[in-house]
């Protein structure tokens, strides 16, 4: 539905512990979504691999403007990830990933 929704601006399903699997459906809905504007994705058990997708969509996705990944699972390869993808993506003005499992390399790679 995320896919070929023209209405839905935010989203928020933090709380949900939609893991890895969960973001990687996310990730390759938003790939596509042109109007979602802020997604929650907080308390939802997201590690490495779900960072990895979900930095896929950032890449390429032109009107998410706000993502909370707060109190998640992500490491420094899920946050290099993020990082990388940051550097492509023009719109995002808001990242809250916050009580994650990053460490210096990883919070570098945001911070670049």
């Amino acid at each position: 539905a995320l896919r070929v929704n023209g209405v839905l601006k935010t989203l928020y399903l933090n709380d949900n512990k939609i893991g890895d699997e969960g973001a990687k459906a996310i990730g390759e809905a938003l790939e596509v979504n042109g109007v979602l504007t802020e997604l929650n994705l907080a308390h939802n058990s997201i590690d490495d691999t779900g960072a990895e997708a979900l930095a896929s969509a950032l890449r390429v996705n032109g009107v998410l403007k706000t993502l909370y990944l707060n109190d998640n699972k992500i490491g420094d390869e899920g946050a290099k990830a993020i990082g990388g993808a940051l550097a492509d993506n023009g719109v995002l003005k808001t990242l809250n990933i916050g009580y994650n499992k990053i460490g210096d390399q990883g919070a570098a790679a945001i911070a670049e």
